[in-house]
């Protein structure tokens, strides 16, 4: 418990210095890779992970399933491992907690997608789940990051695209508000409307690459963190199906 509370607390204070940018793994090889090219943290992408379980994404693989994966991931490096957590698997607070601090994690994403009625959940009673899972980690003494993902942006939303900035903006100060640690606008690909959530949420903001966001702007723009999700796992994939006509006689 005192490597992972030591672990927690480097975690948190990465998100206050340099931009932290996070190439997201799915298992104990991509991780030692991630961890040999020099990054300071490993951060797993459910897509990925449930893609290569052969699951859908969006809570479709079992969770126990998407837990040991993650634990042979942090079981790989000995570096802070943070855990896209999806929007819970249905665990109450204090055992997606105890879950995530037993595999190794002291960071999870946490997102608002209701997986099974579609949409997203009530803004208010996310941030009452968000703070209970706050609550239960606090409870441990291990002062677990949370990142709480925000997923307005996300066609499955349902929300309005004229009503989603404002929407983010109000999640994300209830989701601050909660005990979220950082707060991640997923699919958020307009400058503009990033440098307005930035600007009016005080947490630190975790941002995607697109074709006009590369990380010197990310950076300018004073992002804290930036993640992949499963790029890099459909990267590799794609290698290797470039490779494989190769190798016909």
């Amino acid at each position: 418990m005192t490597d992972l509370k030591a672990q927690a607390q480097t975690l948190r204070e990465l998100h206050t210095g340099e931009m932290l940018v996070l190439p997201n793994v799915w298992d104990a090889a991509s991780a030692e890779i991630v961890a040999e090219a020099g990054f300071p943290v490993i951060a797993t992408a459910s897509n990925a992970i449930s893609a290569m379980l052969g699951y859908p994404d969006g809570e479709g693989a079992p969770w126990r399933e998407m837990f040991a994966a993650a634990g042979r991931i942090a079981r790989a490096v000995t570096l802070p491992v943070t855990v896209d957590a999806e929007a819970g698997y249905g665990l109450p607070p204090a055992e997606l907690v105890d879950r995530l601090l037993e595999l190794g994690a002291v960071g999870c994403n946490l997102e608002d997608t209701d997986h099974r009625a579609g949409g997203l959940t009530d803004a208010q009673a996310h941030a009452d789940w968000l703070a209970a899972v706050r609550a239960a980690a606090d409870d441990t003494g291990i002062p677990l990051v949370i990142n709480a993902r925000i997923d307005v942006f996300l066609p499955s939303s349902q929300i309005q695209a004229d009503a989603r900035l404002p929407e983010a903006i109000r999640r994300g100060h209830l989701y601050q508000a909660a005990g979220a640690d950082c707060l991640y606008p997923i699919a958020l690909r307009d400058k503009q409307s990033l440098t307005t959530l930035i600007t009016d949420l005080p947490a630190p903001i975790n941002a995607n690459t697109s074709e006009s966001l590369d990380l010197p702007a990310l950076r300018t723009l004073g992002a804290a963190r930036v993640s992949y999700g499963p790029q890099l796992y459909r990267a590799a994939l794609a290698t290797l199906k470039t490779t494989l006509p190769k190798l016909h006689p």
